[in-house]
């Protein structure tokens, strides 16, 4: 149940003719009183007689009685109450129940005061009220309003428990503001999925991805096929910008434009414009090209390298540090739900669409720290679609395995933080990259396990042993596990290529949680292959080679170390 109040007016008659008129594209139906502050009030919805003028009236008395210098200017204080989609149709009675409990509950009315606001409470869908209050009470005196908002949405949750209701988190007024009931209903007569405002909170979001100026965000705004809108100084420098749709447009056949931070509170300029100061300031290029190595398989790889050390950031807690970090991995959840394969794009676009609430809080991100991030997103943007097969499918599974570890990381801060919403987006984006990794890892995974199952039983053996002496308090749960084989490959492939395998997997383990993984090998997998910097997909590669070189290594025998291994310990080395 949301709970919104909304900004106040000076005109009741002008609510009321809103509130029991046709609605903006006639989506009011059977405008009516469900209550009021007295039982004898006329309602002019279902008795022919009354008129707004007279429920007008009678809630201004109060207003009226009043000397003109002692009436407060914004006189209507106006409160909308909205059940969840997934809740059942309440009936004239409850929703009566429920305005008496949101008027005593805001100080509108409160229980007992006879004295209280007027007030009356008017249904025009199946799903809300609005509560409309004039504010003077019946002695003259004004009510006590401090954190109405607040009030009213602690009074929806006790609701929602005692109603059976859906049970939503109270907000802290962070997230992106809801499709009003007009946009929703335009949005059902044209056959869209999504509303306008949606549809360009999206579109915006991904085109800020990465970017580093004006000049590139606008453009790609412009490439998106938005109608872009700029206002700007005198001097020419740019004010704010509006977006609409080419096809949503109003009465008048006009485009609807949106600012942007009516689509979200981090995409207004100046919000924006703060991740762009942060990447000039570190002398990065403002427009310039992303590095040269920015295949599609190496921009996940970088993600990977970028994930993996922002996880103890966020773990550390680190304030407006570790917030910088929670938005920017949005940016990289855009980026490669938008560059993702065909077989992983669904559940990718829904984890960045839901990790969205979680990007924000009234902890105020602290820009610059998060650069690594910002350049993985603009890496991947730039590296283009991945294939989904070979080192792209292979790289883009071990992506997505760090992202789900830095995502989990985001809900333990939010939880710790006291963030409800935040935290349980951050949840569902989880599940979203859980799904979406099962169909990337899937292949990989798979030639992995195959070689494992061909590895000669002395070096297995030998490779158990090791495990059981490194991580005891895993190695069984490991061994029982259908990855372990898929593991074992890995082992074999980093010792080949010089690294010590015990080492690997300690730093693998230290400091990352890994009770949520559905299996510990297959995330073994991956941290060994990234911090090793070995290939990720081997498909088409033979065991031979790598048991020729290990059965020519002496049992304890110090390993040499790889240039790889340098670049692997130092891209997750941030304990």
């Amino acid at each position: 149940m949301i709970p919104r109040v909304h900004k106040r007016g000076s005109r009741t008659i002008g609510l009321l003719a809103y509130l029991y008129g046709p609605g903006t594209h006639e989506e009011h139906t059977d405008p009516h009183l469900v209550a009021a502050w007295d039982g004898f009030v006329p309602d002019p919805g279902r008795d022919p007689q009354a008129t707004l003028k007279q429920l007008q009236q009678l809630l201004d008395q109060p207003v009226d009685a009043l000397a003109a210098s002692r009436r407060p200017a914004k006189h209507v204080w106006h409160l909308s109450v909205r059940a969840a989609p997934e809740d059942p149709v309440l009936t004239d009675e409850q929703w009566a129940q429920i305005a008496r409990r949101m008027v005593a509950a805001t100080g509108i009315a409160p229980a007992d005061d006879d004295a209280g606001c007027r007030w009356a409470a008017v249904r025009h869908a199946d799903d809300h009220i609005h509560i409309i209050a004039t504010l003077v009470r019946e002695d003259g005196r004004k009510p006590r309003l401090h954190n109405d908002a607040k009030r009213s949405q602690a009074e929806a949750r006790l609701v929602e428990a005692e109603y059976g209701l859906k049970q939503l988190n109270t907000g802290d007024g962070t997230a992106a503001q809801r499709p009003t009931s007009a946009e929703r209903h335009k949005a059902q007569r044209q056959g869209r999925a999504r509303t306008a405002r949606e549809e360009l909170r999206e579109t915006v979001r991904q085109a800020v991805t990465g970017a580093r100026s004006e000049a590139e965000f606008l453009g790609r705004l412009a490439a998106a096929g938005l109608l872009i809108r700029t206002r700007a100084a005198p001097s020419g420098d740019l004010l704010g910008y509006k977006v609409a749709l080419p096809d949503d447009r109003n009465k008048d056949g006009e485009p609807v434009f949106y600012p942007g931070a009516r689509l979200a509170p981090d995409l207004s300029l100046p919000r924006i414009r703060e991740r762009w100061s942060a990447d000039h300031s570190a002398q990065t290029p403002p427009t310039g090209a992303p590095r040269a190595a920015s295949s599609p398989s190496a921009a996940r790889r970088q993600t990977a390298s970028a994930a993996w050390a922002a996880i103890t950031i966020i773990e550390q807690g680190r304030g407006a540090v570790a917030a910088a970090y929670i938005a920017s991995a949005g940016e990289v959840l855009d980026a490669l739900a938008k560059t993702s394969a065909a077989h992983t794009r669904r559940d990718l676009r829904a984890a960045a669409a839901a990790y969205e609430r979680a990007s924000r809080s009234h902890i105020r991100a602290e820009r610059g720290h998060d650069r690594a991030l910002r350049q993985a997103a603009r890496d991947l943007v730039h590296g283009g679609p991945a294939l989904g097969r070979g080192e792209d499918g292979a790289t883009t599974a071990m992506a997505i395995d760090m992202l789900f570890f830095l995502v989990t990381a985001a809900v333990h801060w939010h939880a710790k933080n006291g963030h409800a919403q935040q935290a349980a987006a951050a949840l569902q984006a989880a599940e979203h990259l859980r799904s979406a990794y099962r169909a990337a890892a899937a292949q990989p995974l798979t030639a992995l396990y195959q070689r494992g199952r061909r590895l000669n039983r002395p070096l297995l053996q030998r490779q158990t042993a090791m495990l059981r002496g490194t991580l005891p308090e895993l190695a069984e749960k490991i061994l029982a596990e259908p990855g372990w084989y898929a593991l074992a490959t890995t082992i074999a492939d980093a010792e080949a290529a010089g690294h010590d395998p015990a080492t690997l997997l300690s730093n693998a383990v230290e400091r990352r949680e890994l009770d949520t993984a559905d299996s510990v090998s297959d995330v073994l997998v991956w941290r060994l292959r990234h911090l090793a910097d070995l290939p990720a997909d081997t498909s088409g590669a033979s065991e031979h080679g790598t048991v020729e070189k290990l059965s020519a290594m002496r049992p304890g025998a110090s390993h040499p170390t790889s240039p790889g291994r340098h670049r692997g310990e130092e891209a997750g080395n941030t304990r």
